[in-house]
């Protein structure tokens, strides 16, 4: 998967999906044994929140997402995710199988290049070198915290972005793991869910067909979640 051009690009819904589950104590990225889905699911809401794809629904009833004609994104990782429904619509869980297990490494760098996560050598026992990801030390991880924050624990109206976010989130199991800097309570659960299934609330008309989309894909993608292995 090609790289994006450098980290002055602003960050995509799935580069800040990715840094609010690393875990700054520990090192770890939450929720890594089902990470591929969740950020493929980040990719194509980035995508339905710039109008370069559209769901549709199969006889069936399953969601297929296909490319907007002409509306091919700049950013590469998002760029070869639009490219892979293109000619032709894809459902939803087909699409995330097939563009998630190449997008952790690619994402993981766009952040430390950004710096908000840094790579570390350290020495195991005085003799092996090992790499960590440590903390980058930037505002961006608290502010992305402070925000699904202030829509899960104080009921602020979300913007579809971070009604994503969360929603993503919730869907993948990890919320749970941001606690205490997002307490993990009966009325966080149940916002969490309602963001999860899609009941984002009141949004401008301009928004309305983005948002449903979006709305849609994380839903698709929640319920993809619920079929994979915890274990």
């Amino acid at each position: 998967m090609p790289e994006r051009p450098g980290p002055a690009a602003a960050p995509t819904l799935a580069e800040d999906l990715l840094l609010l589950l690393f875990q700054p104590g520990s090192g770890t990225i939450a929720g890594e044994n089902t990470l591929f889905y969740v950020l493929a699911g980040g990719v194509l809401a980035d995508l339905a929140l710039g109008g370069h794809v559209r769901t549709t629904r199969s006889p069936g009833g399953n969601v297929r997402v296909g490319a907007v004609e002409g509306r091919e994104p700049s950013d590469p990782v998002l760029r070869s995710a639009w490219a892979s429904v293109t000619g032709k619509p894809r459902g939803v869980q087909t699409v995330l199988a097939a563009i998630g297990p190449q997008l952790r490494g690619p994402l993981l760098e766009n952040v430390v290049a950004r710096g908000d996560i840094r790579r570390e050598t350290r020495k195991i026992l005085g003799f092996f070198a090992r790499t960590a990801l440590v903390d980058g030390g930037t505002s961006r991880r608290a502010e992305l915290a402070a925000g699904v924050r202030a829509v899960l624990v104080d009921g602020a109206e979300p913007t579809p972005r971070v009604a994503a976010l969360v929603g993503l989130l919730a869907g993948s199991g990890t919320l749970p793991q941001l606690h205490p800097e997002i307490p993990w309570t009966t009325p966080v659960i149940t916002r969490a869910h309602d963001l999860e299934v899609g009941s984002w609330g009141a949004q401008a008309a301009g928004e309305a067909v983005a948002r449903t989309v979006t709305a849609t894909i994380v839903n698709s993608t929640t319920y993809a979640l619920t079929l994979l292995p915890r274990g």
